[in-house]
């Protein structure tokens, strides 16, 4: 976990007015990329909370990442270690294990950069570039300790 405020990866201005409009876009079915709707119960009120996130999906496996460090969703996950994953009507009750540093590095290294270099035109450069997280293709090491990653798998009842 991150301790200094200075070394926290920034929220993009662009970030609070994109996120409605995709939390819309998601609840209506729309696809936007590889784009998600996660929903955990909130660590303090216990009330549900959605926010929109990018969901990696490759070879049968999924994570989420906290791009932008120890947000208030990547804290209430943490401590539900669940949640529920959403685009239109389909919903789906998942697991959440957030992976250790060394995972994390090991993900940023030998599975996010190859996804991310597969994406055409360099868009997914570009994308990283916008959200200022570089450090996730340049210095997988430096991410790993700013940007939590979990891994989730369908919750078995």
């Amino acid at each position: 976990m991150i301790t200094q405020a200075a070394s926290q990866p920034r929220v993009p201005k662009v970030v609070p007015f994109f996120n409605p409009l995709a939390m819309r876009l998601l609840r209506r079915g729309r696809l936007m990329g590889p784009n998600t709707l996660l929903t955990v119960r909130g660590r303090k009120s216990g009330e549900m909370r959605t926010t929109p996130v990018a969901l990696v999906e490759l070879d049968g496996r999924r994570w989420i990442i906290g791009t932008f460090g120890e947000t208030n969703w990547v804290r209430n996950l943490r401590a539900a270690a669940e949640g529920i994953i959403a685009v239109g009507d389909r919903r789906e009750a998942v697991q959440a294990r957030e992976l250790s540093p060394d995972e994390a590095v090991a993900f940023f290294s030998s599975t996010l950069k190859p996804y991310v270099s597969a994406m055409p035109l360099g868009l997914g450069k570009v994308l990283l570039g916008v959200l200022g997280a570089r450090d996730i293709f340049d210095d997988p090491t430096r991410a790993a300790s700013q940007r939590p990653v979990f891994e989730l798998k369908a919750k078995t009842p």
